[in-house]
């Protein structure tokens, strides 16, 4: 897929007001400043695609990216924790991203943004719980790689993989920088898995493997 091409379609503060003719989209969640509108921006190599700010919780909405002429989409869900709002909107937020994650028919997969230095916080925990009892697969970014060294980058790495171990396939973990763009390749990987039907979804993989292996043999 060529995430490239794509655009903004809708915000909405609720359920009811999702778009009604996506057919596979794919949400991305993590606590406030975790990274997901950098990461989407890096994704789709749009800088101004999603909305970033240095202020945790400006995302209040959920926001819709349509990827190309398909059906498919890929979902900025609002931030959740240290925002500076009121407790009667963090409260208001919670009910509308509950009913989207458990109402949501088209939402084939969720992408978990933690900030590599802080993983498995209280939210993170209670998305993974909520994956486990729905079987909605999760795939986990460890964000902003490159404020670590490789070493303890890959010691918080499989310290995640263990904690989750119990979930089984359901959870896949990587890591990942939208500052150098380390792991976007994984990331598109999973993403087509999702988004695409089968067979597309293996060629898109058999492509990779056969680029892979010309650059291995150049190296």
């Amino acid at each position: 897929m060529t995430y490239t091409n794509t655009f903004f379609v809708k915000s909405a503060a609720k359920l009811s007001q999702c778009p009604t003719d996506i057919l596979r989209e794919v949400a991305f969640a993590g606590r406030s400043n975790a990274g997901k509108s950098s990461a989407l921006n890096t994704l789709t190599e749009l800088k101004k695609l999603a909305r970033t700010s240095k202020t945790p919780g400006r995302t209040q909405l959920i926001n819709f990216f349509q990827v190309g002429e398909a059906p498919l989409a890929l979902v900025d869900l609002p931030g959740y924790g240290f925002a500076k709002v009121p407790v009667a909107v963090k409260n208001e937020w919670q009910k509308e991203l509950d009913h989207y994650l458990n109402n949501r028919d088209s939402l084939v997969g969720l992408v978990l943004l933690m900030d590599i230095r802080h993983p498995l916080k209280e939210f993170d925990n209670a998305m993974l719980d909520w994956a486990g009892e729905t079987g909605m697969p999760v795939h986990i970014l460890l964000t902003k790689a490159d404020k670590l060294k490789r070493g303890p980058a890959q010691s918080t790495l499989l310290k995640v993989k263990k904690a989750v171990a119990d979930l089984g396939d359901l959870v896949t973990i990587q890591t990942f920088s939208s500052l150098t763009g380390d792991g976007m390749k994984e990331l598109k990987r999973r993403l087509n898995t999702w988004l695409l039907p089968p067979l597309l979804a293996d060629d898109e993989q058999a492509d990779d493997d056969v680029a892979d292996d010309d650059l291995n043999t150049t190296v």
